[in-house]
């Protein structure tokens, strides 16, 4: 997984699609269905990281480009 529609579309594997209409909140939304995902051992260790690492550095993106 590189970006963030690939993560969707890893979800979506799950049953899981997550739109609320705001960008930021989605992202947190599916940072949590991971965690999830993860606790339950349906994903592997490795999988749960990397698709974090992306999740957090868009969230942190948005949140500073609506602060300028």
């Amino acid at each position: 997984m590189k970006t963030v529609y690939e993560i969707q579309q890893f979800l979506k594997q799950f049953g899981t699609i997550i739109y609320i209409g705001d960008r930021v909140a989605d992202l947190e939304l599916m940072e949590t269905e991971l965690k999830e995902l993860f606790q339950s051992q349906l994903i592997e260790a490795r999988e749960y990281q990397t698709a974090l690492l992306i999740l957090r550095q868009e969230i942190q993106f948005l949140k500073e480009k609506r602060q300028r």
